[in-house]
């Protein structure tokens, strides 16, 4: 059986008082989840240029397994208790993949 990985797209928007902080927690948590994980293939988080309290995250894991793991580690549950009241907004995205590569 092969593995159909599970790819999303995170649009998230942030309380322009908390990003700073919200910046810190996300950074952490994403090296987190990308050193300790195998199921974890990427994370990468950029902001909106012109409005950085706009969020994107594309997410990549594994499978279904993996990505319901990741939703149990200590290191995300900690993240998510930490900044719930910074997100003023958050849609999640399910996304096929068309074309992903990265250099190692």
């Amino acid at each position: 059986m092969s593995r159909k990985p599970i790819v999303r797209m995170a649009q998230l928007e942030i309380d322009p008082d908390t990003l700073e902080t919200y910046r810190a927690l996300l950074t952490e948590e994403i090296e987190a989840s990308v050193a300790l994980e195998d199921g974890v293939l990427s994370l990468s988080a950029v902001s909106i240029r012109d409005n950085p309290n706009r969020i994107r995250i594309l997410e990549v894991y594994a499978d279904q397994k993996a990505y319901e793991a990741h939703l149990r580690t200590p290191h995300f549950l900690k993240y998510k208790n930490q900044t719930a009241h910074m997100v003023t907004s958050l849609t999640l995205i399910e996304v096929d993949p068309i074309a992903m590569r990265a250099k190692p």
